[in-house]
C-alpha cells in the first residue's frame, strides 16, 4: 500500500477549500494518516451518495440534516446527532432529505481520495 503521510496536527477548517464529488455534493479531507481518516461531507437536499462498496471500515456521524441511509439493503432514515457503522465490503449509499452535514471516519485511510 502506498503511504500518505500524515495531515497537520492543527487543521481549521476554514483553510480547506470544498472538493465538488457530486450534485449537490462536496467533501473537505479534515485529517489523516495511513491508518485513519476523517472527512466532512455537506449535502444538499436531494444530493446523493450513489450506492458503492470498499474494503474499508466506515463509521459515520450525522453531524446536521436528514439522510435515507442503506446498508446492505436496509434503509433507516437518520437526522442530525445519529451515527452509523458500515463493515468493509457491505453495499451502501445515502439520499439527502434534508442538507445537512455527514462526518465520515474510514480505516485505513481512503487512497482514492487523495488522488
Amino acid at each position: 500500500m502506498k503511504s500518505f503521510g500524515a495531515s497537520k496536527e492543527f487543521i481549521e477548517g476554514n483553510d480547506i477549500e470544498w472538493e465538488v464529488v457530486g450534485e449537490g455534493v462536496k467533501r473537505k479531507i479534515m485529517g489523516y494518516d495511513d491508518k485513519i481518516m476523517l472527512v466532512k461531507v455537506h449535502f444538499e437536499k436531494g444530493g446523493i451518495g450513489p450506492m458503492h462498496e470498499h474494503y474499508h471500515s466506515q463509521v459515520t456521524y450525522v453531524e446536521s440534516g436528514s439522510f435515507d441511509v442503506t446498508i446492505n439493503g436496509k434503509t433507516k432514515t437518520l437526522k442530525g446527532g445519529d451515527s452509523f457503522y458500515i463493515p468493509p465490503h457491505e453495499l451502501h449509499g445515502a439520499i439527502c432529505t434534508e442538507a445537512g452535514v455527514l462526518i465520515d471516519v474510514f480505516s485505513p485511510i481512503r487512497e482514492d481520495f487523495m488522488e
